[in-house]
């Protein structure tokens, strides 16, 4: 298998759907610390046209832990991407990288309150939680969400609410 990460995220932007299906596909074969270098390639493939790219990509980060931190940045702003996968998957790793995200708090809050796409807003919320106390300039969005018409979001705003305040 070609475990040149570096040539596989360049393969993810091929004009040609099979190598970037390919590329997905090997990517998401490689253990979790080698796919960290291609963490935002990744999330941007999960907005793909092809359906093999995009299960290849999501199967990748499903199995990825914590992102680099220097990925932070980047990933912060993949949130405002159109595509909600997308933006799910950037509040996703996000999130799993728990207090040292504070700097995303801003972006998450942002998301939280005007994402035109539920499971991007129960994500950001979860992510949030995650972040812990580095996230108390959340908490008037998150009991707005809470109070809200989206059971799921209710619930993942008070548990980020209670994380929030538990630490």
């Amino acid at each position: 298998m070609d475990r040149d990460v570096s040539s596989l995220m360049v393969g993810l932007g091929s004009p040609q759907e099979t190598a970037r299906a390919e590329a997905a596909e090997k990517l998401s074969q490689l253990e979790p610390a080698e796919m960290q270098a291609a963490a935002l390639v990744l999330v941007e493939a999960c907005g793909d046209e092809s359906e093999a790219v995009r299960e290849a990509a999501v199967g990748a980060l499903e199995e990825m832990g914590a992102p680099d931190l220097e990925l932070l940045d980047g990933l912060t702003a993949l949130l405002a991407d159109p595509n909600a996968d997308v933006a799910y998957w950037a509040a996703t790793l996000i999130g799993r990288l728990g207090p040292e995200a504070s700097a995303a708090v801003p972006a998450l809050i942002e998301t939280l309150e005007n994402s035109s796409h539920q499971n991007v807003r129960q994500r950001s919320a979860r992510a949030l939680g995650k972040i812990g106390p580095g996230a108390a300039a959340a908490a008037d969005s998150l009991r707005a969400a809470a109070g809200g018409d989206d059971p799921r979001l209710a619930r993942l705003a008070e548990r980020a609410l209670g994380e929030i305040r538990a630490h």
